[in-house]
């Protein structure tokens, strides 16, 4: 780096003393050559005189030295202190925390604080949570912070000071953020930033939740999937134990694994069933065998307990936030005929409390009018004579077909009086539709656009089940259900099969949980081996792009053939079962208290209805600004018709972990039609819910959702022991500092007045005018005059 220029003050005289240096030259260089004596002495006196003349030629240009320094107080320069609890923390060898260390070197009497405030305007800061600025270091750094926002307080600093100069940002951290994961950092828009790495980059023992992730599937015994890993520092063949618990305490599981190797993650899955639909709690806990006692007993936040072989404790637990939703969830089944097939169907939902199932069953198609069908005068059919209030306004006509509805609540009597819903708001209300024997001429060409709206706009699922009335069969071709299928309905001529089908799992059902009762394969396919030839298919040649082929049939001559086709369709989902008689399989109960065929339709309904929108959604996330707490909870409200509903009134009551309620208003967002806000800052960690309820303009509840979510700063703080080195270096790269080690603090701001700074001003040192030069000039020539005098020259 240069940090100086050599000027000539005196440009003009540049040439005359070129030419008299040379002349004089010249001359010296003649008479020695015609000297006599010896030539060491020669050469000696002729550099001495050389030298001189030189210097004095030199000074009659005036030479200057010329460069720019830092304006003293023109820059600020900016020290970033961490306060966060992981400074607690003493690194293997250390008689000293690595918060005690930083602090000695941020006292005011500290020689680099001091040199730095000669040239630049210092302001100090300290981070955790929220940035702060401070007078003294060693005595408001208490080290007791819950997160560390990194990025957003260098983010902060940089708009905080924007349009002043600012030399550099001195950021002394163990580099262990918790804001950027959500937090969109650009280094590079940042003034130059110098991190200052505090701690080692190992040594420290450490056993910890890593990551905690949640699935959700519709596997009746197991719904839920809990995915924790499990990393390890210094643990290699010490026995782990992970357990699960729920919001109680109680353990739902526990395993002891053998070892975590350094640097590795063993990734445990746990399958649990949550006792209630809603939003739940579980927590996933390690700590090495023996040391349980210790763990329940740590309560300081960043400290290992006393005896325990880890550095810290605080990172051992991580909460699981699991969102089963909630229902009722509506299923509408419709069927051209009474069958079996209800009947197991119904027995099975009704064991599910989130599941309600409104049949719609015909028994009796819709016939001419006769007169001798009848008494005389009489126009309503005679299948409903002798029921009560079957007036000839509302019974069933001839020409109309004789359906019966089940499962209707009270208050909602008067539903489906009509038979299958005529408008949006009617056929909205469920969740799901499943057809069943039913041929397409039931429907009018009004009703099956509109339940292809169902299934494309308001995100419904359909489901066709097999029969003699239904797909081909059932006149389905070129309609708007029939596009809807995952099939082609289409198809050759039939060709006759002898003998029963026998049903098994593609490769893609293998993958869904819903498709499978077993817990395991084997029992699954103990279980397929089991299961009955069933009679009945409606054989399809080709199912569409995008469709799923989940189960077939095999004949007795082995050929396979599709039994249960998916496929996603517009915002919902459609799906078709082949098979006819589906309820041979629930003829044989192996264990009474059981039925399989019970339980693989729950599992189809709850798939039927799980991704199915509702009027009221709820997402939480951290909120824009990257500070840790805080938590967007996003509010999506519809109206009867599914559209995006505006002016809606959104109340929030949020439940804190202290049993405190707090209650918050939602604003709209403006980015999205239907789409309602509100940000909350958590002020403990733990388990939080927020009960959402709206209310359209007009009054009306629209509907109401739970939403929850887990705080838990410390986890997060001590997610890493170890300095996070690479964060540090990628910083100060795409920012245009360096990496600063913590010894190299008084080198490093020697060096700032040579870097690159805002605000400088340029300064001059004449080398001509200076006592040296004349001095070392004159004592040449005079040392030449003494040295020839001495030998006797002339």
């Amino acid at each position: 780096m240069i940090v100086a220029n050599l000027a000539l003050g005196a440009r003009e005289w540049l040439v005359p003393a070129v030419a008299l240096a040379l002349a004089a030259m010249a001359v010296l260089t003649w008479s020695y050559l015609r000297g006599q004596a010896a030539n060491w002495l020669r050469t000696v006196c002729s550099l001495l005189k050389a030298a001189g003349i030189v210097l004095l030629a030199v000074c009659l240009v005036e030479p200057l030295w010329t460069g720019s320094r830092p304006k003293p107080g023109e820059n600020l320069f900016l020290v970033l202190a961490d306060n966060s609890r992981s400074l607690q923390l003493a690194d293997r060898g250390s008689g000293q925390t690595r918060g005690a260390e930083m602090q000695a070197r941020l006292a005011e009497s500290s020689p680099w604080l001091t040199r730095l405030a000669q040239d630049f305007d210092v302001r100090r800061y300290a981070f955790d949570t929220t940035l702060r600025p401070v007078r003294d270091f060693t005595k408001e750094l208490t080290l007791d912070g819950q997160s560390s926002a990194l990025a957003g307080s260098l983010t902060s600093l940089a708009q905080r000071f924007r349009g002043q100069a600012i030399a550099g940002i001195l950021v002394l951290t163990d580099g262990n953020e918790t804001d950027l994961a959500d937090h969109t950092a650009d280094w590079k828009s940042l003034p130059p930033v110098y991190p200052v790495a505090i701690g080692a980059e190992s040594g420290l023992a450490d056993l910890s939740v890593a990551r905690v992730s949640v699935s959700h599937t519709n596997f009746e015994a197991a719904p839920v999937t809990i995915v924790a890993e499990i990393a390890g520092q210094g643990m290699a063949g010490r026995k782990v134990v992970v357990r699960v618990l729920d919001a109680t305490g109680k353990e739902v599981e526990r395993r002891v694994l053998p070892g975590v190797k350094d640097g590795d993650t063993l990734a445990q899955r746990f399958l649990v069933k949550p006792e209630r639909p809603g939003v739940s709690f579980f927590a996933v806990e390690t700590f090495l065998e023996g040391e349980e006692q210790l763990l329940e007993e740590s309560k300081i936040v960043g400290k290992g307990a006393a005896g325990s072989d880890e550095a810290t404790l605080a990172n051992n637990r991580r909460l699981a936030t699991v969102d089963r939703g909630g229902g009722p969830y509506r299923v509408l089944y419709v069927s051209g005929r009474p069958n079996w097939e209800y009947k197991f169907l119904r027995r099975a939902v009704e064991e599910d409390d989130e599941l309600t199932l409104v049949g719609l069953v015909r028994i009796a198609k819709k016939e001419p009018k006769f007169s001798f069908l009848g008494r005389q005068g009489e126009r309503t059919n005679p299948l409903f004579r002798g029921f009560n209030n079957q007036t000839d306004e509302n019974a069933e006509q001839y020409d109309q077909p004789v359906l019966l509805r089940f499962g209707l609540e009270e208050g909602e009597l008067d539903e489906l009086r009509g038979g299958f819903p005529k408008d949006a708001e009617d056929l909205f209300r469920y969740h799901a539709v499943i057809l069943d024997d039913l041929e397409a001429a039931f429907f009018t060409q009004d009703q099956q656009s509109l339940l292809a709206e169902f299934v494309s706009q308001r995100g419904g699922a359909l489901l066709m089940l097999g029969g003699n009335h239904s797909l081909a069969e059932g006149g389905f071709q070129r309609t708007p259900i029939g596009e809807m299928l995952p099939v082609y309905l289409d198809r050759s001529p039939p060709v006759p099969v002898v003998g029963a089908y026998r049903l098994k799992l593609t490769r893609e059902g293998w993958l869904q949980p819903w498709v499978r009762v077993r817990a395991n394969e084997p029992e699954e396919e103990e279980r397929l081996t089991k299961m009955p030839g069933f009679k009945a298919l409606n054989r399809i040649d080709a199912i569409k792009p995008g469709a799923s082929v989940l189960a077939e049939v095999e004949s007795a001559d082995s050929t396979l053939r599709p039994a249960l086709v998916v496929q996603p369709y517009g915002r919902g989902r459609t799906a078709t079962l082949l098979v006819g008689d589906l309820w041979r399989w629930g003829l044989r109960r192996p264990d009474p208290k059981e039925s399989d065929l019970e339980k693989s339709w729950r599992q189809t309904v709850r798939w039927l209805v799980s991704d199915v929108p509702k009027p009221v959604e709820v997402e939480t996330r951290r909120a824009a600004d990257g500070a840790l707490p805080s938590v967007d909870i996003v509010v999506r409200a519809r109206d009867k018709q599914f559209q995006p509903l505006d002016n809606a009134q959104v109340t929030l009551k949020v439940h804190t972990p202290d049993k405190r309620q707090i209650e918050l208003v939602a604003d709209a967002t403006g980015a999205a039609a239907g789409e309602y806000r509100a940000t909350f800052t958590p002020r403990d960690s733990g388990a939080y819910r927020a009960s959402v309820v709206v209310t359209a303009p007009d009054g009306s509840d629209v509907g109401m959702r739970e939403a929850g979510w887990a705080v838990e700063p410390q986890t997060e703080e001590f997610r890493t022991l170890a300095v996070n080195r690479p964060l540090l270096d990628r910083i100060a790269q795409e920012s245009g500092g360096e990496v600063v080690s913590l010894a190299g603090l008084e080198s490093f701001v020697s060096s700032l007045p040579n870097r690159k700074i805002p605000v400088t001003e340029n300064w001059t040192w004449p080398l001509w005018h200076q006592w040296s030069v004349l001095t070392l000039a004159i004592g040449c020539l005079v040392g030449e005059w003494g040295l020839r005098r001495w030998r006797g020259l002339p």
